[in-house]
């Protein structure tokens, strides 16, 4: 039989219990009201970060200088690879011509150039671009001015300008075409491996790593690279001229350093950008023009090269270089 002082004794257990059990859910609940506002806090302030740095994106300098109303010498960075959704790519060097010869204080606009080459395709189209808003703008010469490297596709670009420049240690040249790959044919048999490959066209997989390779199709690339070499070498003559010399390994794809580049006549002078600027132009004052994506847009583009390039090495799709 349970006494009064036992029964009271054990109500008052209950209650201690009830109460450390909702101040153990209060905590809990406190804990989780903290961590969800702490999430709502760290979201708003990426979302508040990356605002500012697109609302600051260098772009906004550009669209700015016009207001300075200071005559000035555009300069334009043409840096690494030349390849569609690259810094150097043909949007971003065309989009940052056009806006270097819009503005009306730019009194000469220098390429400066560090790159290994890329897409004939990309420096096509910007060797083109550059020779349309010059004869629009005849009054605002352009300057390519070659750094460490300025070769292939990059001299392609530079071969646009009214005169190009160089240190006497850069190197310059290889005009030439370059379409490498791999075969895996007798790793395959060694490894026990059967490739399958199932296609609708009788050349449509000729570029396959894992099959042998076919003479005729083997002809045929070679006559796509011919081509390509020779489309090139008609553009660095027609933006050179009778500036080249004679030399039997001028187109062969060799790389020369900037004095013997000057003896062939593929370069004006030994000069740096700012003397072009101040001794060529004859305005030191120097604006950079080169478009440079938002941290937004450089992740997208990479997102979707990244796709891009995984289905054209499944497909094998990739082109030729200029190297």
């Amino acid at each position: 039989m349970v006494t009064r002082d036992e029964a009271d004794k054990a109500k008052e257990d209950k209650k201690a219990w009830e109460l450390l059990e909702k101040a153990v859910l209060a905590s809990v609940q406190e804990q989780r009201r903290a961590r969800r506002w702490g999430i709502v806090f760290k979201t708003l302030t990426f979302v508040y970060l990356f605002g500012v740095a697109l609302l600051f994106s260098p772009m906004i300098g550009v669209e700015g200088r016009k207001a300075l109303n200071v005559p000035h010498t555009a300069v334009i960075e043409v840096r690494g690879m030349i390849a569609d959704r690259q810094e150097a790519s043909a949007d971003n060097l065309v989009t940052s011509l056009r806006r270097a010869f819009e503005d009306e204080n730019t009194r000469g606009i220098v390429l400066r150039i560090n790159s290994p080459g890329g897409s004939p395709v990309q420096a096509g189209y910007v060797y083109d671009e550059i020779k349309r808003l010059r004869a629009l703008n005849p009054a605002v010469p352009v300057y390519a001015v070659i750094t460490d490297l300025g070769a292939s596709g990059a001299y392609y670009i530079a071969a646009a300008a009214d005169a190009i420049y160089a240190d006497k240690a850069s190197l310059v040249g290889s005009i030439g075409v370059t379409a490498a790959g791999f075969g895996f044919v007798e790793a395959l048999d060694k490894l026990g491996i059967e490739r399958r490959s199932y296609t609708a066209g009788e050349h449509k997989s000729f570029l396959d790593p894992f099959q042998p390779e076919k003479p005729e199709e083997r002809q045929f690339w070679q006559g796509v690279l011919q081509t390509t070499h020779q489309q090139f070498i008609e553009q660095v003559k027609a933006g050179r001229g009778e500036r080249l010399k004679e030399h039997p390994d001028l187109f062969s794809g060799l790389v020369w350093s900037g004095e013997q580049a000057l003896e062939l006549g593929l370069v004006d002078g030994l000069a740096s950008t700012s003397s072009v600027a101040r001794d060529v132009v004859g305005v030191e004052k120097i604006e950079d023009f080169t478009y440079r994506e938002s941290p937004f847009e450089r992740f997208t583009k990479r997102l979707g090269t990244s796709i891009g390039n995984a289905l054209a090495t499944q497909l094998g799709l990739s082109g030729p270089v200029l190297r």
